[in-house]
């Protein structure tokens, strides 16, 4: 049974990769539309969870891992800046302000019947935009793509005061929970995860969780 992750984000690519396994990488192919009504919490774990199943479709004997992550701010959904002028609006109603990241993680194995979701969420805080630190980040271009027009394991990191929850679920693929979720399928996990996250081997990891 190979395990296989449902996404084409180097940054869930690298993640995944710190836990030491073997993996195939596959695009999903739902198409991801926000539903009208859904909570941010509801939408991430819908998104995830159908990424993996597009997979798991695919190829019924392996084993899937799909993930999604959205911001919410305001009890509201903020997805991916369209262009920069976008990314401009994002960051201004983002800064200073706290919000919430939710990072969903699906696990589908269409054989085994295995199914089953996790949502984490941890909290932003950005700084105040002192000295146009938004239009020097804009001019970096690293705001597209990104869910609420920032990378914080970029130099988005420079406009975050803190965070408070798992840090690599703000970068998109909480390393914790992948774990947790293989090992209860019986999938092997050699990387000892407390070391892992006492070394923090990845940009930015160290600078906002001690």
């Amino acid at each position: 049974m190979q395990l296989v992750l449902a996404s084409t984000s180097p940054r869930r690519r690298e993640l995944l990769a710190l836990l030491g396994l073997s993996f195939d990488v596959c695009s999903p192919t739902f198409e991801e539309r926000p539903i009208p009504g859904l909570s941010p919490r509801d939408q991430v774990t819908y998104f995830a969870l159908e990424k993996a199943r597009s997979v798991a479709q695919a190829r019924p004997h392996d084993l899937v891992l799909g993930s999604d992550t959205v911001i919410e701010l305001d009890g509201k959904l903020l997805g991916k800046p369209v262009n920069l002028d976008d990314a401009r609006s994002m960051l201004t109603r983002l800064t200073g302000r706290a919000h919430h990241v939710h990072t969903a993680v699906a696990l589908c194995g269409k054989v085994r019947g295995i199914e089953s979701v996790e949502v984490v969420t941890a909290m932003v805080l950005m700084k105040p935009d002192t000295n146009h630190a938004i239009e020097r980040y804009l001019a970096t271009h690293e705001s597209l793509g990104k869910a609420g027009a920032y990378s914080i394991q970029g130099a988005g990191g420079d406009l975050v005061e803190r965070i408070d929850g798992d840090y690599t679920a703000v970068v998109g693929l909480p390393v914790k929970v992948v774990a947790r979720l293989l090992l209860s399928v019986g999938y092997p996990v050699s990387q000892n995860i407390e070391a892992l996250y006492r070394r923090k081997p990845y940009p930015n990891w160290s600078r906002f969780m001690a």
